[in-house]
Parts: structure tokens; C-alpha cells; sequence
């Protein structure tokens, strides 16, 4: 295709397409004379992944690249490839400053069973969480966590099926990005709904309920 018709696919203009392509992000497609170029299939997964990176993630240019960068040595490795996508491993893997409850949150994910990257930042995450709470007064340990943490194990199991058939990675890792990225808004929005209703279910007086 010509990069109008990528541009219309891709839903970006045909300028942000030349900057993408001079800062790396995308590949330049196969000249075809001095002044065209054809493009296909690929450039258009790679094009709406890099919206996806940059509006939906919100990452940097810069960022971006390096992300690129990172799926592209690792394309035959469709959890790495969705880690990164995510943002639950970062590109170079190391880990941050812990928190001082970064002890109970390895509690927690030993308890699971789960496999989780020791440098991802969803980890640092939740000891932060922890640590607001007890200095609110709120004094949770990693045991309360429990059962949220297989309500989330639920949750994720329905995130993943969503991607069952696609086999191309760059593909999966573009849905999986705007899944998870784009669907949480509706996933608090249920769990605000849910406690409304256990709300009502549990304190509301007799009569109807209030519009």
C-alpha cells in the first residue's frame, strides 16, 4: 500500500507517519522511485501498536523506541512480548527502590504461587499501596490481599482468553495493551457499581431505591 492508505488504515497522518519513520519507530517502507515508497501488513500492525504505546500507555517517543526495540529481539516470546507491551516488565528489567512492605508483597506472591518478575513495577505498586494505608491508619497486611488477588487471578484468565487465536506477537501484544489499558475505567466502574449495590443490599431501608 501507499502511505495514504496507510495513513487512512492506520488512522495517523501521513506526516506523523514520516516522523515516526525518521525517529525509528517505524521501518521505511520498500522504495518503489525516488519519492514513493510501498508499505504493507507489517507497518500497519507496527503503526497502530506505536498509538497504542504512545496514547493509550502515554510513553514518550524516546520510550517507545526502546520498547520497539525490546519486542523486536524478543518476538518469539509471546509472555515477554506481552510483559513489555503492559508494562509489567521493563525493557531493561531491573528493579527499582523497594518500599519497605516489598517483603510482604514477595509474602504474597509466594502464597499465590504466582510468577511474577521481581522487576515488575506493578510489584513496587502495591508495597507503596501498603505503606500509604498503614501511615492513613489503615494497618493492612499482605493476608488481606488474599482473596482480591484471586478475584484479580479470575480477571486475568478473561484477559488472556481474549487474545487466544492471534498469532502474530506485535498483534498480541496491540490488543492485549488496549484490553488491559482501555478496560480498566469499566472494571472500577463495576467495582463501584457492585459496592453500591452490597451497599444497599446490606444498610438501605425498605422502600424504593433512590434514582
Amino acid at each position: 500500500m501507499r502511505i495514504a492508505e496507510l495513513s487512512r488504515r492506520g488512522g495517523v497522518s501521513v506526516a506523523t507517519i514520516k516522523y515516526y519513520i525518521r525517529e525509528g519507530l517505524l521501518p521505511p517502507g520498500r522504495a518503489t522511485a525516488a519519492t514513493q515508497a510501498e508499505y504493507d501488513e507489517r507497518h500497519l500492525r507496527r503503526l497502530r501498536l506505536i498509538r497504542a504505546l504512545t496514547g493509550v500507555r502515554g510513553l514518550s517517543v524516546g520510550t517507545t523506541r526502546e520498547l520497539l526495540g525490546a519486542l523486536s529481539r524478543n518476538a518469539g516470546d509471546t509472555h515477554l512480548t506481552l510483559g513489555l507491551a503492559l508494562g509489567s516488565i521493563g525493557p531493561a528489567e531491573e528493579p527499582g527502590e523497594q518500599a519497605p512492605e516489598a517483603a510482604e508483597v514477595e509474602a504474597l506472591v509466594a502464597e499465590l504461587g504466582w510468577d511474577v518478575h521481581r522487576s515488575a513495577p506493578a510489584r513496587a505498586t502495591l508495597a507503596e499501596t501498603l505503606t500509604s494505608l498503614r501511615s492513613l491508619g489503615v494497618p493492612l497486611d499482605w493476608r488481606t490481599l488474599l482473596p482480591y488477588a484471586r478475584l484479580a487471578e479470575r480477571t486475568a484468565v478473561l484477559d488472556l482468553d481474549q487474545l487466544d487465536g492471534i498469532e502474530d506477537p506485535l498483534e498480541a501484544a496491540e490488543r492485549a495493551l488496549l484490553l488491559t489499558v482501555l478496560l480498566e475505567p469499566a472494571l472500577m466502574a463495576l467495582r463501584r457499581m457492585a459496592q453500591e449495590n452490597e451497599s444497599a443490599h446490606r444498610h438501605a431501608g425498605p422502600g424504593p431505591s433512590p434514582v
